[in-house]
């Protein structure tokens, strides 16, 4: 890589919607700071959008439609990518990298798809690739995981790294109203999308779980390998059973470190689940982000913040940007992608979780006996029992021991067959506790 000392970081910028023109705003209101952080001017040399009349809060001599002739330019030594989706993207950022120029991105979805793609252009040409902004906005959390805490071994990591499904879910618990009602509220207020899919059916979630675990655990995930499920099956039922039994609930992103019959593998999922309000996430409220750390040695950590928005996560951008314009000034080199374990990612149905079960059952004698017969029959052990009795019928809840998931499943299968039971109301994982 060629010595930049005293000449300008010249910056290509895919990109400039809400978290681009950030991105511009900061470099042009700090430009002489971060010209003594990082020991040269970082000047913004062109910037790719598709409708250049839609931009009027950047200089239009800057502003450009052909994106691919603006990486491979001449004048660029860094690309930053803020446009999201996987194509263009790809190619855009593969061929700069190929061509020596350091990346920038937040494009969870493309990381969480062709991440192994892009750290290999990366390594071949010595080329810096970060990404801090792919998840969690402005909290530091990708850099710590794979540097601070790369002398460690960590062994899970669980948070909530989507800010509209965790205003949504927040708004049920302390309104007691639906999720469809709460939906609503949401897109109303601008925290939710017309179309709320990729949140609210955990896609986005997945996509920065599988950065997550590819950090935390030194191995290759995609989000195809990651167990996925969304918020639209959660009631306003279960946000009071979870209240009546001192929990709340949460969409989690959860990877952790999993031994099944001796051999070590991940487990990378996203799901609601039910944690007791004594956990630091129980606490994390509206559209903020946060993520809990274990580590052998660091032991347990949080990382708190605003998770989305344009001011946020062009913060995070900078950070990013700081890093590789200094890297070329002085002749150094980022980390390198580190997928030396291996680690299989392991089936949900070997994932050991536990399960809150509520039922509608005959109020009579025997009802809990034979579904306590169910449980012991596939190995399931029950760790608490709550049964409200009515005038014909009865609600029985159940909290479970962990197992693995096909054990639960099946026994909620069954369970849901026994004349006794005239429904199966809800089921839903508890995280967060010893089990």
């Amino acid at each position: 890589m060629a010595s930049h000392e005293g000449k300008p970081i010249r910056v290509a910028l895919l990109g400039c919607g809400t978290v681009g023109t950030e991105v511009v705003r900061l470099l042009t209101d700090q430009a002489a700071d971060l010209t003594a952080r990082v020991g040269a001017p970082v000047e913004v040399t062109g910037i790719a959008v598709r409708r250049p009349n839609k931009h009027r809060d950047v200089p239009a001599e800057l502003l450009t439609t052909d994106a691919a002739a603006l990486v491979a330019s001449d004048d660029v030594d860094v690309v930053v990518e803020v446009i999201g989706g996987i194509e263009p993207a790809r190619t855009l950022l593969l061929a700069a990298l190929r061509a020596g120029k350091s990346v920038v991105t937040a494009n969870k979805a493309l990381l969480a798809e062709h991440s192994a793609e892009l750290f290999e252009a990366s390594d071949a040409s010595g080329a810096d690739l970060y990404f801090e902004a792919a998840v969690a906005g402005a909290i530091p959390l990708l850099r710590p995981l794979r540097e601070s805490l790369a002398g460690d071994r960590i062994t899970r990591v669980m948070g909530i790294v989507n800010g509209t499904t965790n205003f949504i879910l927040s708004g049920m618990d302390s309104t007691g109203a639906s999720y469809a009602e709460t939906l609503e509220e949401a897109t109303r207020l601008g925290y939710a999308e017309a179309d709320p899919t990729a949140d609210v059916d955990g896609f986005d979630a997945a996509s920065k779980a599988a950065i997550l675990a590819s950090l935390a655990f030194h191995s290759r995930v995609t989000a195809a390998d990651v167990h996925r499920e969304g918020i639209a099956a959660v009631s306003a039922a279960d946000i009071a059973a979870a209240k009546a039994l001192g929990r709340t609930v949460k969409l989690l992103a959860i990877c952790e470190r999993v031994t099944t019959e001796g051999a070590e593998g991940i487990s990378v999922r996203v799901h609601p689940a039910m944690i007791p309000t004594s956990h630091p996430l129980a606490s994390v409220h509206g559209a903020f982000n946060a993520v809990f750390v274990e580590a052998d040695a660091a032991g347990e950590m949080m990382f708190y913040g605003q998770g989305a928005g344009g001011a946020p996560t062009a913060s995070a951008v900078l950070g990013d940007l700081v890093a590789v314009a200094r890297n070329r000034v002085h002749r150094g080199r980022g980390p390198r992608e580190s997928a030396y374990a291996a680690l299989p990612v392991r089936p949900m149905g070997q994932t050991p979780t536990r399960y809150h079960i509520s039922l509608d059952v005959a109020d009579r004698a025997g009802v809990l006996s034979q579904v306590a017969a169910v449980f012991a029959e596939h190995d399931v052990s029950i760790a608490a029992v709550r049964q409200e009795g009515r005038v014909d019928d009865a609600s029985l809840v159940i909290v479970t021991h962990a197992a693995t998931d096909a054990a639960l499943r099946s026994t909620v299968d069954k369970i849901g067959g026994l004349p006794v039971v005239r429904e199966v109301v809800s089921v839903m994982r508890v995280e967060g506790e010893e089990t």
